[in-house]
């Protein structure tokens, strides 16, 4: 049994990961918003699921949520860094703010919890980060405006963090998925068939964590069938 931290697991990829590790017997640290979300998920598995509702883009609640942590679990093995949103736009249309929300959640609260979290894991000499990125950090797009702009820097912070924990014995892996069927893409008039289903991205972050103590996979790219939607 592993202890596994999941932050943005309320719904969508966040909740489908919570509940296949928590399935698969692992204790599960899970934070969002939205209580009701929270006390959905832990229902499911009320003795393996705890849950802590904050607004991690505010930094002081990202302390809030490691302090929750560090209170009930000894170590870490798991951290997966999930939470985020996607507001489209073009860069010189996007509301005036919009740079800035998107950064705190889709980039500072990554790295604050990272730094509550990873002494633990050097203490230990083992642990697993997993950074839910985007395909939006591996290119550009029309209309991608800031989210764009956050999610290559997700993924470079993913990329440093990889090299310097490497002799710290802590994996570091990018997921990178296409469009997903989740509260980002509400009221879509898209056919589900062209989004990839929570569920199949859970599977393969939870197949990611389950190679040697000698294996990673650095890199995890999931795309929908039919290619991006753009």
């Amino acid at each position: 049994m592993n202890n596994i931290v999941i932050t943005g697991a309320g719904k969508g990829m966040g909740r489908a990961m919570a509940l296949k590790f928590a399935k698969a017997g692992n204790k599960v640290a899970i934070c969002a918003r939205t209580l009701t979300d929270l006390q959905e998920v832990a229902s499911h598995y009320p003795t393996q699921i705890i849950y802590y509702s904050c607004d991690i883009s505010i930094k002081a609640e990202v302390l809030g949520f490691a302090d929750f942590i560090k209170q009930n679990f000894t170590q870490v093995d798991v951290l997966i860094n999930n939470a985020g949103t996607y507001i489209p736009g073009k860069f010189h249309e996007e509301k005036d703010g919009t740079f800035e929300a998107l950064m705190n959640l889709n980039v500072a609260a990554a790295y604050h919890l990272t730094r509550e979290l990873v002494p633990m894991m050097m203490a230990k000499k083992q642990g697993h980060i997993m950074n839910v990125c985007s395909t939006a950090s591996m290119m550009g797009y029309a209309n991608g405006g800031s989210y764009c702009i956050s999610k290559f820097a997700l993924y470079g912070m993913n990329k440093v963090l990889r090299e310097e924990l490497k002799p710290h014995n802590i994996k570091v892996t990018a997921i990178l998925p296409g469009a997903t069927l989740t509260q980002s893409w509400a009221g879509t008039d898209l056919p589900e068939s062209r989004f990839l289903n929570p569920n199949d991205v859970a599977d393969m972050v939870y197949n990611c964590t389950q190679l040697s103590a000698s294996a990673v996979v650095e890199d995890l790219v999931i795309r929908p069938l039919m290619g991006d939607i753009v």
